[in-house]
This record gives structure tokens, C-alpha cells and sequence, in this order.
């Protein structure tokens, strides 16, 4: 056994797998960022405070997070999400609004790990700040469900409500404290404790023995007002317009504070977990000047990497990318030759590997099939004193002679065959 693993919670991504989740970015990076978004990449740890605006009662700032004193004595948290740090960049740099920009990387959360939730875990995700238009709500979900759907996932769907304005979500949570008092005996232990903190998370439970007094309790639409009414339906209507399916879901609240007017989810139905939710986000008012700035609207989300690769493995779809290399250069007179054959076709954007420590023709050969190369080419004495080269297509083993002049225009011939 190893002396030294990683952490609980923690774990080494390797090939294929590191392809797989580097093309996950990339896809992610180009939907997003056809509708004007720029990348933003904010520090790993920030600050204490700039978290604790997401609110003393959630169990991210309660139970979670990775805090520790630095030594310049500076209270600091490794980041548990990145819309705080977006905000703060917002209020510290003050760029022109709307402000849309998109994320990806790791956050990390002390909590237990699971299938597809550990202490270190990756998200891409998007804000836009600086305007209460509903059509950036719909646009914003849009992005998410177009994210999807260039994974090739088809069995997600989206949940969506709203929390209303200013002091709706407080008085639903009053409601909510009221209701679940009443029916505290029939509520679970650790539902009992969430009602202490935050009534609201009470809705988030899987827990069977709580969902009956769930399904019964008031819904936050009978409390909201006119406005946040009107910009309801209005984003409903942009995404219906732009044939986004979606189900109200009257008990969906989203655990942070900050959350105001819409709020959603997605859900894949491939995975059979209890944890079924791939991705989320919502409005938020009141954190950019919880954070020192200016009162500024925003909407994003955030979608959980490892959650959504497992629910691509459940349908089948972004399978990990084939990562081989096209040549493999097999030397078996000193390595120099490899070297330099190596060179030339990576300056003329052929990608080659080799073999090191002058093995045997075979092990060089072995190798060359291990890497998935589509041609191996060949050198020996004899191809030293002529000038040439072996080329010898894998897939069917049929080698010829080349020039060596004329080595990058053959193998690109043999590539596209």
C-alpha cells in the first residue's frame, strides 16, 4: 500500500478521463460564449466574509466550508461556490453592466462523500449582472438547457418557481416556520435541526418520512406580489418562445440566502439515485451590496461536473474523447532519429510520441500499438544509410518505403486514408 492517498473526498483524474472533462469545458465555453459571455477565473480562497454573505443559516456557512487563518493572521475560506467571488470581482472592478460572465473549476465543501459529491468538486457555470430584464432569465436557462442538449443528453428536465421580491421569501419562511411547527413530531431529526437554521432548506429533504408534510405546505406563489408576479410569466413566456420545456415546481426554493423572483433546476430521470438534481441557480438580489457595492440584480447558475457526467454515462452520450497520438516513431539505431522525426511533424501539426531507452524492435512496436497511432514509421540501419523511412499504417500492416525528403507529405497521405 501507498504511504500517502488522497483526502477523503478527493481524487486523482487521469486519462481518459481528464480528456473527457477538459472537452466538457470546451463544450460549455462555446455554448455560452456565443451569447457574449466572457471567462472569469477568481481566486481559489477569498476573504471569510465575502461567503458568510451567502447567509449564517445555510449549511454551506454553518457546516462546510474549509476556513482556516493564514499566516498573515487573514481569516480566509477555500471557496464552497463562485457566485460570491463573481460579485465581489463586480464590486471591486466595477465593469459596465450587463456584466455576463461564465466560470469553471473546482470549489470545495466539507461535506460526505457519495456517487458524484465529493470535498473537491468542479463546476461551470454563468452570471449576469446589472439587469432585471425577465428575457436574461429566459436566456440564462436557455444556455443551461442548449449546455444539455449539445452533451447529448435528452433526459433532463427542467424545475422552475419563483421566490418574489424583497420581503416575500421572508414571509414565506414565517409561513413556512409556522406550518412546519405545527407538524414538527412528524418531521425527521435532521429536518427538526433545519427548521432551527432555515425553514425553507426543510423543503429540500429527500427524507420519506417528510415528504407528506412537504407536499402539504403553502406554496411561496400565494405570497408573492404583483411585480414579481408579472416577471414571472413573463420568462415563462420567453421560454416557451423558445421551446424550452419546463414543470412549476411550487416547493422548489434553492437553499442560499441571496435567491430572489426565479429560481430553477435540472433533473436528470437517467440517474436513479436520490440525488437526482445535474444543475441550478436563480435571481439574487442584495449580495453585490451585502459585498460593498451598489444595489445590482443578477441571475446565473452553476452545473456540477461529476453529477452531469454520470448522467451522460446513464444515456450513453459524451463518451470520453479518443486522445492517441497519429504517429508513433519507432528507432531502433540511437533515439536521435526519433527525435528529430518527432519534431518535424509536430512543427507541421502532426501530433507523434516515441519510445525511449533504445528497447527492442518489439517492444517499440508494442508501444506503438498501445498508443492508438494510426501510423507507425520506421527507422533502422538500413533507413540511415538510404536516406528513407519504414511507414507502416497499423490498422493494417502493409509498410513501404518513403524518402525522408519526403516524410510530412506521405504521412499526411497515409492520414487520410
Amino acid at each position: 500500500m501507498p504511504e500517502f492517498k488522497t483526502s477523503p473526498g478527493t481524487r486523482d483524474i487521469l486519462a481518459p478521463d481528464s480528456g473527457r472533462w477538459r472537452a466538457f469545458q470546451e463544450v460549455f465555453a462555446k455554448t455560452v460564449e456565443a451569447a457574449g459571455y466572457t471567462l472569469i477565473i477568481p481566486p481559489m480562497f477569498e476573504d471569510l466574509d465575502v461567503f458568510l454573505r451567502l447567509g449564517e443559516a445555510t449549511e454551506v456557512v454553518t457546516k462546510e466550508m474549509y476556513d482556516f487563518h493564514d499566516k498573515g493572521g487573514r481569516h480566509v475560506a477555500l471557496r464552497p461556490e463562485q457566485t460570491a467571488s463573481v460579485c465581489r470581482a463586480f464590486v471591486e472592478h466595477r465593469p459596465t453592466t450587463p456584466w455576463k460572465v461564465w466560470y469553471a473549476g473546482p470549489n470545495f465543501r466539507y461535506e460526505k462523500p457519495q456517487q458524484g459529491r465529493y470535498r473537491q468538486f468542479d463546476q461551470v457555470g454563468i452570471e449576469a449582472l446589472g439587469t432585471n430584464d425577465p428575457f436574461l432569465d429566459a436566456e440564462v436557462i436557455g444556455l443551461a438547457a442548449k449546455f444539455y442538449s449539445n452533451l447529448g443528453l435528452k433526459r433532463v428536465k427542467l424545475a422552475i418557481n419563483t421566490l418574489g421580491d424583497g420581503g416575500d421569501r421572508e414571509k414565506y419562511a414565517q409561513k413556512l416556520l409556522e406550518y412546519f411547527s405545527r407538524h414538527e413530531s412528524s418531521l425527521t431529526s435532521e429536518s427538526k435541526a433545519t427548521l432551527a437554521r432555515n425553514p425553507l432548506r426543510v423543503l429540500d429533504s429527500k427524507r420519506e418520512p417528510d415528504q407528506e408534510v412537504i407536499a402539504n405546505a403553502p406554496a411561496i406563489r400565494d405570497t408573492i406580489g404583483k411585480e414579481a408576479g408579472a416577471h414571472f410569466e413573463s420568462v415563462l413566456a420567453a421560454l416557451e418562445a423558445m421551446n424550452v420545456s419546463y414543470e412549476i415546481n411550487n416547493r422548489l426554493v434553492r437553499g442560499l440566502d441571496y435567491y430572489r423572483r426565479t429560481t430553477f433546476e435540472f433533473v436528470s430521470t437517467a440517474l436513479a439515485s436520490a440525488h437526482t438534481a445535474i444543475g441550478g441557480g436563480g435571481r439574487y438580489d442584495g449580495l453585490v451590496e451585502a459585498l460593498g457595492g451598489p444595489a445590482t440584480p443578477g441571475i446565473g447558475f452553476a452545473l456540477g461536473l461529476d453529477r452531469t457526467l454520470l448522467a451522460c454515462d446513464a444515456e450513453g452520450s459524451f463518451v470520453a474523447p479518443k486522445q492517441a497520438v497519429e504517429v508513433f516513431v519507432v528507432d531502433t539505431v540511437d533515439g536521435s532519429h526519433a527525435q528529430t522525426i518527432c519534431n518535424l511533424l509536430r512543427e507541421n501539426g502532426v501530433t507523434a510520441d516515441r519510445a525511449y531507452d533504445l528497447r527492442s524492435m518489439k517492444a517499440q512496436m508494442k508501444a506503438a500499438d498501445r498508443s492508438g497511432a494510426a501510423v507507425a514509421l520506421i527507422i533502422g540501419e538500413d533507413e540511415v544509410q538510404n536516406s528513407t523511412i519504414m511507414l507502416r499504417p497499423m490498422n493494417s500492416g502493409e509498410q513501404h518505403s518513403i524518402a525522408r525528403g519526403d516524410l510530412v507529405g506521405e504521412v499526411m497521405k497515409a492520414l487520410k486514408k
